[in-house]
């Protein structure tokens, strides 16, 4: 059997991410999620857990003993060197979840989703970028309408994630999200009819 080739896909808060990769799997395709393998590895019983309690003191588990992520985050914000052990730990763990969650594929190619593709150097693992944009006037009402979150909260994360025109340098592939959901369907069956007709991710 060949091997899957690995398409990375990626894009901004509210770019409409989400909506592409559940496409994805309506049809058939083998996707992992960067985020699941990063909570998962900080589950309580996994020795990642222990390590951030230890270093962090346990103010920042919460009662049941799970991570209080947003207690560690705000620590780790406003400290670099923290910022920096943290993720020394977290990265080669997120990506041996990945790599073990990627291997079980038996679809012609499998999709890893995630936000921090570009920065976390997650796109290493793949063969070809796909790039889900949209313009930041829809990505700020995409996001406010679905965390009812402030305009001023979405655009803070916008300014940490990379900017558009990085992960854009890495696209190999870029579908402006700018219209309805039904166009948004045909254009992921378009790519994943192209994609059927890749080996090893190019042409």
């Amino acid at each position: 059997m060949i091997k899957p080739w690995i398409l990375g896909l990626t894009g901004g808060i509210g770019s409409g991410k989400s909506a592409v990769a559940q496409h994805f799997i309506d049809l058939g395709i083998h996707l992992v999620d960067a985020d699941h393998a990063a909570r998962w590895v900080v589950e309580p019983g996994r020795p990642a857990l222990a390590k951030i309690a230890e270093r962090f003191g346990e103010h920042v588990l919460q009662a049941d003993g799970s991570l209080d992520r947003a207690t560690l985050r705000q620590q780790v914000f406003q400290d670099e060197q923290q910022r920096r052990w943290l993720e020394s730990l977290l990265h080669p763990l997120i990506f041996q979840e990945i790599n073990q969650a990627l291997a079980r594929a038996e679809s012609p190619y499998a999709v890893l989703v995630s936000p921090l593709l570009v920065e976390s150097g997650q796109h290493s693992m793949t063969q070809r970028v796909l790039v889900v944009d949209a313009p930041e006037h829809l990505q700020l009402q995409r996001s406010m309408a679905r965390d009812s979150s402030t305009e001023e909260q979405i655009r803070a994360i916008l300014k940490a994630q990379t900017s558009r025109e990085e992960r854009l340098r890495h696209a190999d592939d870029v579908l402006t999200n700018d219209r309805d959901l039904t166009w948004l369907k045909s254009e992921v069956e378009r790519l994943h009819n192209f994609y059927l007709t890749l080996r090893g991710g190019q042409p």
